[in-house]
């Protein structure tokens, strides 16, 4: 529910009006005095003496449009904030790491987190009281949010001083929480190579105690997707094809949850694409909402699946997504948009709104549109008369009596149970899908944040451009193609990446995320398309990420840069969560640009990031997944594999195909081509150039720590090269 759907006050527009942001402008008519996070604000609240609430969310959170409409929108609450606080709203979109660094603090005091965010801070912006949601009036033995603003707006008149210096200290220790990921005397490389064996084992044996057998993830409800888990048990896993029990166990649990996100409600059946998690253990009551990040990078876990497995579920489910961020979050200029809210209004110029409410169905309306089709739909999909919410998945009743679609049967148990072929059911599952999405785009759709974010568009970059090189599929390359043009048109300005664009390019900085997430695409699109220019773009925004982020001192990536006096705290990310932490993604770039060009100051760089990090791998492998993957053996080896030959000739074609069905985790697809002799990318990528057709035929090099075996020039001899490559690891 976005600045369409929220119900709006009669005040007039606050400082939030002229802002970019929809989050921000969705509350630019609240009676509240909002203003953006900066030096307006800070300096009231220093010449005003009072106390700053500090709120932070998106635009496609539901709780905290909830809060706004029981709280920001209330004359009364409106009137308490006003008076007695400075009053700031962030984007933690834009400003992640603002968010970061008052999350780090709530999570400290009060051991959990998320979005609204709601924080007190002195008017030199340290904080001394936080939490989340809090609702408008006091129940259950706790304070409701008008009764929490007395008191602190009281406490502030009479005890000011000690505020002061509690949130002093506060400051001091979340600084020096931050510092504690030094590197420990003796674990330098302790980590890395055949070394990490332990951690590997320790890692793997949390997974199997945390993972649910039945219905795949990990834990309880609510279950989130966290890619970066399933890519190290991807990665695990095909670093041990010789038969490795653990391994065995680790591509089970990641396949398993991969397929059972894929058949749930999670996934929407109708239209593609993954909403952000699933309120109930079994992947099938899902928050709603639909954020690009989680798009990207399960589109690639899937991608990855299908070239371990060559199971076509996996690539089915890929292409699907890769299909709706095409029609629903591509913007006319290229880049992708942010999300979609999971709320919606029920019906177009009528008050009243749900979350899910674009989604779901009853049975009648199925049996409506479909007729004679519906009871088999409804058979495949799950539907039933009074609605298909597991027990305890829908507190509130918003969904009794409606259907989240879930995909109930294979086409193999479809063929068995109706007797039909496989055409024939996919044929009529089709004519269904075809009319229900018909039906439900007459619905009012969900707002959709369409902000372009630098980091996500390259996530996104990456996994549009190894769809099109896993599917075969040109329209693929061709997003990926026009994201990042557009990326360099409007977000690189002066040498540097800027952080978001709508309307315009936004005025904040890009950080180590935005850096890390775009090279990471540039690489992957290189591998697509094979136009150097990437590559150059990609060296340039690396040596820009060293300078401005990069710890010279511990190692490791800063997420925010030093240029900025009003974040007290330069923080580096040390989780994998919803989206891989900039120092785990840089670590796999550094290694793939030493790969490419030979310098290994890349790769030195890259291992000082992990020890950075040692500590932590050693105590919590689990944090980190995607830094894991950094730690396999093969990973210390430099290896590419090296095509020969005219790219638009079949025979080349035929080799690429070959290369890019294969699983070959930090190994490079490397064109050889003249270009490559004089694009100032180093002397090793230049000798590529080199490396010329064989009896004037393409030609494939598979190299290893800069040396090659045998050149082959028939795909089943690059097949055969690649297989037992794996299966010498």
């Amino acid at each position: 529910m976005g600045t369409d759907n929220i119900v709006k006050s009669k005040h007039q527009s606050n400082d939030l009006a002229g802002e970019k942001s929809p989050y921000l402008i969705q509350h630019a008519s609240n009676p509240v005095h909002w203003l953006p996070w900066g030096e307006k604000a800070f300096h009231r609240a220093k010449t005003e003496n009072k106390p700053i609430f500090l709120s932070i969310g998106y635009s496609t959170c539901h709780w905290c449009h909830v809060m706004a409409h029981e709280s920001f929108e209330n004359q009364a609450i409106a009137d308490a904030l006003n008076k007695d606080f400075i009053c700031i709203k962030v984007d933690r979109e834009e400003r992640p790491d603002i968010d970061r660094l008052y999350m780090s603090f709530i999570q400290a005091t009060t051991g959990g987190g998320g979005w609204p965010m709601s924080v007190w801070l002195t008017p030199d912006l340290k904080p001394f009281l936080g939490g989340t949601y809090f609702p408008p009036v006091d129940k259950f033995g706790r304070p409701g949010f008008p009764t929490l603003l007395r008191r602190i707006a009281a406490a502030w008149r009479d005890d000011q001083d000690r505020i002061v210096q509690s949130a002093t200290e506060t400051i001091g220790a979340l600084q020096t929480q931050s510092r504690l990921a030094l590197p420990l005397d003796g674990n330098k490389a302790a980590s890395r190579g055949a070394a990490s064996e332990p951690i590997f084992e320790n890692a793997i044996q949390t997974l199997i105690q945390q993972y649910d057998e039945d219905h795949g993830g990990f834990g309880n409800a609510p279950k989130f997707p966290r890619p970066a888990t399933l890519n190290f048990l991807l990665r695990f896993a095909s670093e041990k094809l010789r038969g490795d029990k653990e391994a065995e166990i680790a591509a089970a649990m990641a396949l398993q949850t991969l397929r059972k996100m894929a058949r749930g409600g999670v996934n929407d059946q109708l239209g593609g694409g993954f909403h952000r998690y699933s309120v109930d253990r079994l992947w099938h009551v899902p928050h709603y909402e639909k954020m690009l990040y989680d798009q990207a990078q399960l589109t690639c876990t899937n991608l990855d699946a299908y070239q371990l497995t060559q199971d076509s579920e996996f690539a089915e489910t890929a292409r699907r997504t890769l299909d709706y961020v095409l029609s629903e979050m591509t913007d006319s200029t290229g880049g992708f948009h942010s999300a979609e809210d999971a709320d919606s209004l029920f019906e177009f110029g009528k008050p009243g709104h749900g979350e899910g409410a674009y989604y779901v169905w009853t049975q009648d309306e199925i049996e409506r549109l479909l007729g004679p089709d519906a009871d088999f739909f409804n058979v495949v999909f799950g539907v039933e008369a009074d609605g298909n919410s597991p027990r305890g998945s829908d507190p509130h009743g918003e969904l009794k009596g409606k259907n989240t679609l879930i995909r109930r049967l294979s086409t193999s148990e479809v063929v068995a149970r109706f007797a039909m072929s496989d055409s024939d059911v996919e044929s009529r599952l089709s004519r269904c899908k075809t009319v229900l999405l018909a039906a439900r785009a007459q619905r009012p759709r969900p707002h959709r944040d369409d902000k372009i974010l630098t980091s996500w568009n390259g996530l996104m970059i990456s996994a549009f451009a190894r769809g099109a090189n896993i599917l075969s599929n040109e329209k693929y390359l061709a997003a990926a193609q026009s994201a990042a043009r557009f990326i360099s048109g409007n977000l690189f300005a002066d040498g540097l990446l800027y952080r978001s664009y709508r309307e315009g390019r936004g005025s904040v900085a890009g950080f180590a995320e935005d850096y890390a997430f775009l090279i990471q695409g540039l690489l992957d699109l290189y591998e697509a398309d094979f136009k150097i220019g990437w590559l150059q773009w990609a060296v340039k925004l690396q040596a820009t990420q060293d300078r401005l982020f990069w710890d010279s001192e511990n190692g490791g990536y800063f997420s925010s840069s030093a240029n900025d006096p009003s974040v007290l705290i330069r923080l580096k990310e040390d989780h994998d969560s919803a989206e891989p932490s900039a120092s785990s993604i840089s670590t796999r770039n550094l290694r793939r640009l030493a790969n490419l060009t030979g310098n290994e100051q890349y790769r030195e760089r890259a291992h000082s990031t992990i020890d950075a990090f040692t500590p932590l791998i050693v105590k919590a492998p689990t944090a980190m997944p995607q830094m894991l993957c950094n730690l396999m053996p093969s990973g210390e080896v430099p290896r590419q594999i090296v095509i020969a030959g005219n790219l638009g000739h079949a025979d080349t074609q035929s080799l690429l195909k070959v290369a890019r069905e294969h699983f070959v985790g930090d190994a490079l697809i490397v064109h050889a081509c003249a270009e490559a002799k004089d694009a100032g990318l180093g002397d090793k990528f230049a000798q590529t150039s080199a490396m010329g057709l064989i009896n004037g035929k393409a030609t494939a090099y598979v190299c290893e720590n800069f040396t090659c075996k045998a050149p082959v020039t028939e795909p089943k001899e690059l097949d055969e090269l690649l297989k037992a490559r794996g299966k010498s690891r």
